[in-house]
């Protein structure tokens, strides 16, 4: 499938604009604050169903309106897809939404379900490689989950399960309260939290199986904090008495080494330079995972990124372009040259 069109209404700081898009490469051309992350913004939550900014939902619709409309058109051969996400404002921070493909109401799920997919490449996520193990598990699940839906499932069971838990501990009165309550719970956590860490385990394969870009070698070491029955039954005391849970996924860590002589924590010791390899070796593996779940060839949504690379890099992203549907924001004219391929160029 190809993106032809996209029209959004009262998205973020746009009123109402239609945007015409290249099966090859589109490049969204303007100074900075004028709206270009905006516009690939609109189409990851035309794709995935949600922003990619870390601010509020609620920020995704426009301040004076208390609505949005984002209406995409896809080409699947000469077949038309419609998709439209509709978001309302419920409140003074809740966003309620709505999906339909080709005019008929949808589920999140079946909405994304006849959805393709995309990979987001932006300056910041170098914070995937150095930022806190938080950060690591949020990308690791928002990868796993685009094509396991019984790993979003579970991610959402484990998540609603926990806060329960954390619940019981923080308000029990006795510790036979406690216990009765915590039966329940602890089954949940323990049967969706193998479950995160099997899938986690196996993606984190995937990523060793694929090891080379551009000459360097990485390897990725999957940290668990496995939940089990022996294991809650340990930390039983020190949970009862500080009343929060100790152990499981949400306390997993990821560490990717350069491999050499000596392999080198890239977190800790990498420079920017090896930090920024790390993510192309993380988003070409992640074009791969989802070209061979779903057969179909992602899109390729690229952030201002140009600013921030040497030559070398610039080549290994120019020839990612060429090989998918790609969408890039960009201060630089002269980016178009570079390509030299055929595009389409918005201007704001």
């Amino acid at each position: 499938m190809l993106l032809s069109r996209i029209q959004v209404t009262h998205f973020r700081n746009f009123s109402s604009s239609l945007f015409e898009l290249s099966p090859n490469l589109t490049l969204i051309i303007g100074e900075n604050a004028h709206g270009k992350t905006n516009i690939l913004e609109a189409i990851y939550t035309a794709i995935y169903g949600t922003g990619f900014r870390e601010s509020r939902e609620f920020e995704l619709i426009h301040w004076d309106f208390d609505d949005s409309i984002i209406d995409s058109q896809f080409l699947d051969g000469d077949l038309k897809q419609r998709f439209q996400v509709r978001l309302l404002k419920v409140g003074d921070t809740r966003v309620q939404k709505k999906f339909f493909v080709n005019k008929t109401t949808k589920s999140s799920f079946q909405y994304r379900k006849n959805q393709m997919q995309a990979v987001l490449f932006a300056p910041e996520q170098i914070r995937i490689v150095t930022g806190s193990p938080s950060r690591k598990r949020r990308y690791f699940d928002m990868v796993i989950s685009a094509v396991d839906v019984v790993y979003r499932k579970s991610l959402r069971s484990y998540e609603n399960a926990l806060r329960r838990r954390n619940k019981v501990l923080e308000i029990y009165q006795t510790e036979s309260d406690a216990t009765r309550e915590l039966s329940f719970w602890n089954a949940l956590v323990v049967e969706h939290g193998s479950e995160l860490i099997k899938k986690r385990t196996s993606y984190t394969q995937f990523l060793n199986d694929h090891p080379n870009v551009d000459g360097k070698k990485f390897r990725i070491e999957y940290i668990p904090n496995e939940i089990t029955d022996a294991r809650i039954d340990d930390f039983r005391s020190k949970e009862l008495r500080y009343r929060r849970t100790f152990i499981g996924p949400q306390k997993d860590d990821f560490e990717i080494y350069l491999h050499g002589e000596k392999d080198k924590n890239i977190s800790l010791y990498g420079s920017r330079s090896e930090q920024r390899m790390v993510v192309f070796w993380l988003k070409l593996n992640e074009l791969q995972l989802f070209e061979q779940s779903t057969k179909v060839k992602p899109i390729l949504l690229l952030d201002d990124i140009f600013s921030e690379l040497d030559d070398r890099n610039r080549e290994l992203v120019m020839h990612m372009i060429k090989e998918h549907q790609t969408i890039a924001t960009t201060t630089e004219s002269e980016i178009k040259d570079l390509a030299q391929m055929p595009e389409v160029v918005i201007e704001l």
